[in-house]
Protein backbone atom coordinates (compact mmCIF):
# COMPACT_ATOMS: atom_id res chain seq x y z
CA UNK A 1 0.00 0.00 0.00
CA UNK A 2 1.25 3.29 -0.56
CA UNK A 3 1.47 5.93 2.05
CA UNK A 4 2.79 8.59 -0.31
CA UNK A 5 1.34 12.61 -0.60
CA UNK A 6 0.08 11.97 -4.22
CA UNK A 7 -2.89 13.03 -5.58
CA UNK A 8 -5.72 11.31 -3.81
CA UNK A 9 -7.89 9.01 -6.04
CA UNK A 10 -11.56 9.58 -6.85
CA UNK A 11 -13.47 6.34 -4.03
CA UNK A 12 -15.58 4.13 -6.08
CA UNK A 13 -18.13 4.41 -2.87
CA UNK A 14 -19.55 7.02 -0.87
CA UNK A 15 -16.96 8.64 1.10
CA UNK A 16 -15.96 7.79 4.48
CA UNK A 17 -16.14 10.39 6.87
CA UNK A 18 -14.76 8.33 10.20
CA UNK A 19 -13.22 4.78 10.53
CA UNK A 20 -13.25 4.20 14.84
CA UNK A 21 -12.01 7.62 16.67
CA UNK A 22 -10.43 9.00 13.93
CA UNK A 23 -11.89 11.27 11.18
CA UNK A 24 -11.05 10.84 7.36
CA UNK A 25 -9.30 13.36 4.94
CA UNK A 26 -8.83 11.92 2.05
CA UNK A 27 -7.62 8.84 0.27
CA UNK A 28 -4.51 8.60 -0.45
CA UNK A 29 -3.97 5.21 -2.37
CA UNK A 30 -5.34 2.17 -2.97
CA UNK A 31 -4.50 -1.49 -3.81
CA UNK A 32 -5.84 -4.64 -4.84
CA UNK A 33 -7.44 -5.42 -1.61
CA UNK A 34 -7.43 -2.24 0.44
CA UNK A 35 -7.41 2.04 1.01
CA UNK A 36 -4.98 3.76 2.86
CA UNK A 37 -6.59 7.02 3.92
CA UNK A 38 -5.24 10.36 5.38
CA UNK A 39 -6.69 10.28 8.60
CA UNK A 40 -7.01 12.68 11.90
CA UNK A 41 -6.77 11.48 15.89
CA UNK A 42 -8.55 14.04 17.49
CA UNK A 43 -7.22 12.37 21.18
CA UNK A 44 -3.80 13.62 20.47
CA UNK A 45 -4.17 16.34 17.38
CA UNK A 46 -2.02 14.61 14.47
CA UNK A 47 -1.94 13.17 11.72
CA UNK A 48 -1.88 9.51 10.68
CA UNK A 49 -2.19 6.59 7.85
CA UNK A 50 -4.84 4.37 8.24
CA UNK A 51 -5.02 1.38 6.57
CA UNK A 52 -8.49 -0.52 5.85
CA UNK A 53 -9.87 -2.77 3.38
CA UNK A 54 -11.70 -1.49 0.26
CA UNK A 55 -15.46 -0.68 1.11
CA UNK A 56 -16.49 -2.91 -2.08
CA UNK A 57 -14.71 -6.18 -0.79
CA UNK A 58 -16.88 -9.03 -0.82
CA UNK A 59 -17.60 -10.85 2.24
CA UNK A 60 -16.01 -13.61 1.10
CA UNK A 61 -12.65 -11.30 -0.03
CA UNK A 62 -12.55 -9.75 3.19
CA UNK A 63 -12.39 -13.12 5.22
CA UNK A 64 -9.69 -14.48 2.80
CA UNK A 65 -7.22 -11.44 3.51
CA UNK A 66 -7.91 -10.42 6.87
CA UNK A 67 -5.56 -12.64 8.55
CA UNK A 68 -2.92 -11.47 6.97
CA UNK A 69 -4.17 -7.57 7.63
CA UNK A 70 -4.11 -8.48 11.02
CA UNK A 71 -0.96 -10.37 11.00
CA UNK A 72 0.68 -6.74 9.59
CA UNK A 73 -0.30 -4.96 12.68
CA UNK A 74 0.77 -7.76 15.01
CA UNK A 75 4.05 -7.96 13.72
CA UNK A 76 4.66 -4.07 12.93
CA UNK A 77 2.83 -3.27 15.96
CA UNK A 78 5.60 -5.02 18.08
CA UNK A 79 8.88 -3.27 16.68
CA UNK A 80 9.80 0.48 17.56
CA UNK A 81 12.66 1.74 15.18
CA UNK A 82 13.49 4.77 12.98
CA UNK A 83 13.23 3.34 10.02
CA UNK A 84 10.10 1.23 10.20
CA UNK A 85 6.87 2.95 9.89
CA UNK A 86 5.11 2.71 13.41
CA UNK A 87 1.96 1.17 14.33
CA UNK A 88 -0.25 3.22 16.57
CA UNK A 89 -3.52 1.46 16.87
CA UNK A 90 -5.44 -1.83 15.26
CA UNK A 91 -9.31 -2.99 15.69
CA UNK A 92 -12.16 -4.33 14.27
CA UNK A 93 -14.85 -1.71 14.81
CA UNK A 94 -18.42 -1.97 13.15
CA UNK A 95 -17.37 -4.05 10.40
CA UNK A 96 -14.76 -2.25 9.78
CA UNK A 97 -11.07 -3.59 10.05
CA UNK A 98 -8.41 -1.24 10.26
CA UNK A 99 -4.57 -0.18 11.01
CA UNK A 100 -3.40 3.38 12.04
CA UNK A 101 0.12 4.03 11.36
CA UNK A 102 2.74 6.74 10.50
CA UNK A 103 1.87 9.25 8.48
CA UNK A 104 4.65 8.86 5.46
CA UNK A 105 5.34 11.63 3.09
CA UNK A 106 7.64 10.67 -0.04
CA UNK A 107 7.81 8.09 -2.68
CA UNK A 108 8.30 4.16 -2.50
CA UNK A 109 11.82 2.84 -3.43
CA UNK A 110 10.64 0.81 -6.61
CA UNK A 111 8.83 3.97 -8.04
CA UNK A 112 12.16 5.86 -8.12
CA UNK A 113 13.70 3.11 -9.74
CA UNK A 114 11.11 2.85 -12.10
CA UNK A 115 11.52 6.07 -12.89
CA UNK A 116 14.81 6.04 -13.74
CA UNK A 117 16.77 7.39 -10.64
CA UNK A 118 19.97 6.09 -9.93
CA UNK A 119 21.60 6.13 -6.83
CA UNK A 120 25.11 6.35 -6.58
CA UNK A 121 27.61 3.51 -4.79
CA UNK A 122 27.37 5.63 -1.15
CA UNK A 123 23.87 6.31 -1.23
CA UNK A 124 22.58 3.06 -1.76
CA UNK A 125 25.00 1.40 1.00
CA UNK A 126 23.59 4.33 3.47
CA UNK A 127 20.03 2.97 2.41
CA UNK A 128 21.05 -0.79 2.91
CA UNK A 129 23.21 -0.21 5.96
CA UNK A 130 19.52 1.31 7.87
CA UNK A 131 17.22 -1.28 6.25
CA UNK A 132 19.92 -4.13 7.66
CA UNK A 133 19.61 -2.30 11.40
CA UNK A 134 15.84 -2.22 10.91
CA UNK A 135 15.63 -5.96 9.96
CA UNK A 136 18.10 -6.91 12.99
CA UNK A 137 15.82 -4.73 14.97
CA UNK A 138 12.62 -7.01 13.51
CA UNK A 139 14.71 -10.52 13.86
CA UNK A 140 15.39 -9.49 17.38
CA UNK A 141 11.64 -9.56 18.28
CA UNK A 142 11.11 -12.40 16.19
CA UNK A 143 10.10 -10.42 13.38
CA UNK A 144 11.25 -12.01 9.55
CA UNK A 145 9.06 -9.55 6.74
CA UNK A 146 9.79 -12.46 3.91
CA UNK A 147 8.71 -9.70 1.61
CA UNK A 148 11.75 -7.41 1.49
CA UNK A 149 11.23 -5.20 -2.03
CA UNK A 150 11.59 -1.86 -3.39
CA UNK A 151 7.59 -1.22 -3.39
CA UNK A 152 8.14 -1.97 0.75
CA UNK A 153 10.83 0.73 1.46
CA UNK A 154 9.22 3.77 1.13
CA UNK A 155 11.83 6.97 0.94
CA UNK A 156 10.89 10.23 3.30
CA UNK A 157 12.44 12.91 3.49
CA UNK A 158 16.63 13.33 3.44
CA UNK A 159 16.32 9.89 1.71
CA UNK A 160 15.41 8.03 5.05
CA UNK A 161 13.76 4.77 3.89
CA UNK A 162 11.07 3.48 5.73
CA UNK A 163 10.44 -0.27 5.82
CA UNK A 164 6.65 -0.58 5.54
CA UNK A 165 4.19 -3.99 4.62
CA UNK A 166 4.52 -6.63 7.28
CA UNK A 167 1.75 -8.18 6.08
CA UNK A 168 3.55 -12.03 5.68
CA UNK A 169 5.77 -11.49 7.80
CA UNK A 170 6.22 -14.23 10.28
CA UNK A 171 6.34 -13.28 14.00
CA UNK A 172 5.66 -15.39 17.74
CA UNK A 173 2.19 -13.95 17.58
CA UNK A 174 1.36 -14.32 14.01
CA UNK A 175 -2.27 -15.58 13.81
CA UNK A 176 -2.17 -19.51 12.21
CA UNK A 177 -3.25 -19.66 8.85
CA UNK A 178 -5.63 -22.53 8.29
CA UNK A 179 -3.06 -24.22 5.82
CA UNK A 180 0.07 -23.64 7.45
CA UNK A 181 0.95 -23.06 11.16
CA UNK A 182 3.47 -20.34 12.26
CA UNK A 183 6.50 -23.19 12.53
CA UNK A 184 5.44 -24.95 9.62
CA UNK A 185 7.94 -24.96 6.39
CA UNK A 186 7.39 -21.92 3.95
CA UNK A 187 4.01 -21.99 1.32
CA UNK A 188 5.16 -20.60 -1.72
CA UNK A 189 1.05 -19.76 -2.86
CA UNK A 190 -1.54 -19.57 -0.63
CA UNK A 191 -4.94 -19.47 -2.17
CA UNK A 192 -3.66 -19.83 -5.56
CA UNK A 193 -1.94 -16.08 -4.63
CA UNK A 194 1.83 -15.90 -4.42
CA UNK A 195 3.17 -14.76 -1.50
CA UNK A 196 6.15 -12.21 -1.62
CA UNK A 197 7.47 -10.69 -4.68
CA UNK A 198 9.20 -13.60 -7.16
CA UNK A 199 12.23 -10.80 -8.47
CA UNK A 200 13.62 -10.56 -4.68
CA UNK A 201 12.71 -13.80 -3.54
CA UNK A 202 15.31 -15.96 -1.74
CA UNK A 203 16.17 -19.49 -3.05
CA UNK A 204 14.54 -20.97 -0.75
CA UNK A 205 11.58 -19.09 -0.29
CA UNK A 206 11.51 -19.78 -4.26
CA UNK A 207 11.93 -23.84 -3.58
CA UNK A 208 8.88 -23.44 -0.43
CA UNK A 209 11.66 -24.34 2.16
CA UNK A 210 11.62 -23.22 5.37
CA UNK A 211 13.12 -20.26 5.94
CA UNK A 212 14.58 -17.87 8.26
CA UNK A 213 15.87 -14.83 9.06
CA UNK A 214 18.67 -15.13 5.85
CA UNK A 215 16.28 -14.83 3.95
CA UNK A 216 15.56 -11.22 4.50
CA UNK A 217 18.65 -10.85 4.10
CA UNK A 218 18.89 -12.64 0.62
CA UNK A 219 15.77 -9.85 0.10
CA UNK A 220 18.09 -6.57 0.86
CA UNK A 221 21.17 -7.44 -1.32
CA UNK A 222 18.81 -7.94 -4.21
CA UNK A 223 17.26 -4.81 -3.71
CA UNK A 224 21.05 -3.28 -3.23
CA UNK A 225 21.57 -4.94 -6.51
CA UNK A 226 18.89 -3.30 -8.72
CA UNK A 227 20.08 0.07 -7.02
CA UNK A 228 23.78 -0.25 -7.80
CA UNK A 229 22.95 -1.76 -11.78
CA UNK A 230 19.79 -0.59 -12.41
CA UNK A 231 18.18 -3.67 -13.03
CA UNK A 232 17.00 -6.73 -11.24
CA UNK A 233 19.03 -9.86 -10.43
CA UNK A 234 16.84 -12.16 -12.56
CA UNK A 235 14.29 -11.04 -14.65
CA UNK A 236 12.37 -13.90 -17.05
CA UNK A 237 9.01 -13.84 -19.03
CA UNK A 238 7.37 -16.61 -16.83
CA UNK A 239 7.15 -17.10 -12.98
CA UNK A 240 8.30 -20.44 -13.30
CA UNK A 241 11.69 -19.94 -15.11
CA UNK A 242 12.26 -16.51 -12.57
CA UNK A 243 12.08 -18.82 -9.94
CA UNK A 244 14.58 -21.72 -11.25
CA UNK A 245 16.80 -18.76 -11.44
CA UNK A 246 16.34 -17.31 -8.46
CA UNK A 247 17.01 -20.86 -6.94
CA UNK A 248 19.91 -22.08 -9.64
CA UNK A 249 21.83 -18.91 -11.17
CA UNK A 250 23.99 -16.57 -9.83
CA UNK A 251 24.00 -12.96 -11.06
CA UNK A 252 27.14 -11.46 -12.26
CA UNK A 253 28.52 -8.94 -9.32
CA UNK A 254 27.16 -5.37 -9.67
CA UNK A 255 31.10 -4.74 -10.47
CA UNK A 256 31.54 -6.12 -13.24
CA UNK A 257 28.25 -4.78 -14.43
CA UNK A 258 29.76 -1.04 -14.13
CA UNK A 259 33.59 -0.78 -12.81
CA UNK A 260 32.96 2.57 -10.66
CA UNK A 261 31.07 0.21 -8.43
CA UNK A 262 33.06 -0.30 -5.73
CA UNK A 263 34.57 -3.84 -5.28
CA UNK A 264 33.76 -4.02 -1.66
CA UNK A 265 30.37 -3.31 -1.78
CA UNK A 266 30.12 -5.40 -4.35
CA UNK A 267 31.18 -8.32 -2.48
CA UNK A 268 28.89 -7.10 0.35
CA UNK A 269 25.64 -7.56 -1.50
CA UNK A 270 26.71 -10.60 -3.73
CA UNK A 271 27.79 -12.55 0.09
CA UNK A 272 23.99 -11.31 0.91
CA UNK A 273 22.54 -13.21 -2.16
CA UNK A 274 24.84 -16.24 -1.83
CA UNK A 275 22.67 -19.01 -2.70
CA UNK A 276 22.96 -20.84 0.51
CA UNK A 277 21.58 -19.53 3.75
CA UNK A 278 24.63 -20.32 5.80
CA UNK A 279 27.29 -18.53 3.24
CA UNK A 280 25.33 -15.29 3.58
CA UNK A 281 25.68 -13.33 6.68
CA UNK A 282 24.39 -14.57 9.69
CA UNK A 283 22.46 -11.90 10.82
CA UNK A 284 21.62 -8.49 9.18
CA UNK A 285 23.65 -6.53 12.06
CA UNK A 286 26.90 -8.26 10.68
CA UNK A 287 25.27 -7.13 7.56
CA UNK A 288 24.88 -3.66 8.59
CA UNK A 289 28.50 -3.37 10.37
CA UNK A 290 29.79 -4.74 6.74
CA UNK A 291 28.34 -1.66 4.90
CA UNK A 292 29.49 0.60 7.88
CA UNK A 293 32.72 -0.41 7.46
CA UNK A 294 32.72 0.01 3.87
CA UNK A 295 31.36 3.72 4.55
CA UNK A 296 33.79 4.97 6.54
CA UNK A 297 36.36 3.54 4.82
CA UNK A 298 35.16 5.65 1.63
CA UNK A 299 34.80 8.68 3.57
CA UNK A 300 38.08 8.43 5.31
CA UNK A 301 39.81 8.15 1.80
CA UNK A 302 38.00 10.72 0.39
CA UNK A 303 39.34 12.82 3.45
CA UNK A 304 42.83 11.87 2.99
CA UNK A 305 42.33 13.08 -0.66
CA UNK A 306 40.64 16.67 0.26
CA UNK A 307 38.16 15.22 -2.45
CA UNK A 308 34.19 16.02 -2.02
CA UNK A 309 31.76 13.06 -2.37
CA UNK A 310 29.98 14.85 -5.40
CA UNK A 311 33.84 15.56 -6.91
CA UNK A 312 34.95 11.91 -6.63
CA UNK A 313 31.99 10.51 -8.48
CA UNK A 314 32.56 12.28 -11.52
CA UNK A 315 36.71 11.66 -11.52
CA UNK A 316 38.39 11.82 -14.55
CA UNK A 317 39.88 7.85 -15.13
CA UNK A 318 42.79 9.55 -16.14
CA UNK A 319 43.74 11.95 -13.34
CA UNK A 320 46.59 10.94 -11.24
CA UNK A 321 45.88 7.87 -9.01
CA UNK A 322 45.99 7.72 -4.93
CA UNK A 323 49.81 6.13 -5.02
CA UNK A 324 51.19 8.86 -7.78
CA UNK A 325 49.71 11.63 -5.83
CA UNK A 326 51.46 10.01 -2.69
CA UNK A 327 54.99 9.96 -4.68
CA UNK A 328 54.68 13.71 -5.36
CA UNK A 329 54.08 14.61 -1.75
CA UNK A 330 57.37 12.29 -0.90
CA UNK A 331 59.35 13.92 -3.90
CA UNK A 332 58.14 17.88 -2.09
CA UNK A 333 58.91 16.86 0.99
CA UNK A 334 62.12 16.18 -0.10
CA UNK A 335 63.09 18.88 -2.48
CA UNK A 336 62.12 20.91 0.63
CA UNK A 337 64.54 19.31 3.04
CA UNK A 338 67.15 19.55 0.47
CA UNK A 339 66.34 23.61 0.52
CA UNK A 340 66.25 23.56 4.45
CA UNK A 341 69.64 22.14 4.36
CA UNK A 342 71.76 24.72 2.23
CA UNK A 343 70.24 27.45 4.29
CA UNK A 344 71.75 26.15 7.38
CA UNK A 345 74.86 25.54 5.85
CA UNK A 346 74.97 29.18 4.27
CA UNK A 347 73.81 30.47 8.31
CA UNK A 348 76.60 28.63 9.54
CA UNK A 349 79.01 29.96 7.20
CA UNK A 350 78.28 33.25 8.26
CA UNK A 351 78.28 32.81 11.87
CA UNK A 352 81.87 31.56 11.46
CA UNK A 353 82.67 34.90 9.28
CA UNK A 354 81.19 37.07 11.98
CA UNK A 355 83.39 35.77 15.16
Amino acid sequence: MTFSTAASLVPDSPAINRIGRFYITRELGRGSVGCVYLGHDPVIARDIAIKTFKPRLSTAERARHEQHFINEARAAGRLSHPNIVTVYDASSEGGATYIAMEYLQGLELNKMLANGHRFLPDEVATIGWKIADALDHAHRNQVIHRDIKPANIFMVKDDQPKLVDFGIARSPNRVPDQDAEANEPYTLFRNNNLLGTPNYMSPEQACGKQVDERTDIYSLGAVMYEMLTGRKPFEAGDTDKLLQQIAYKAPPPPSELDPRIPVALSQIVMMAMSKKPEKRYPTAERMALDIKRFLLRERRARRSLQIPVATLEQKDPAADSPEQSSMAWIIATLLLAVAAGFLAIALMRDKIGWF
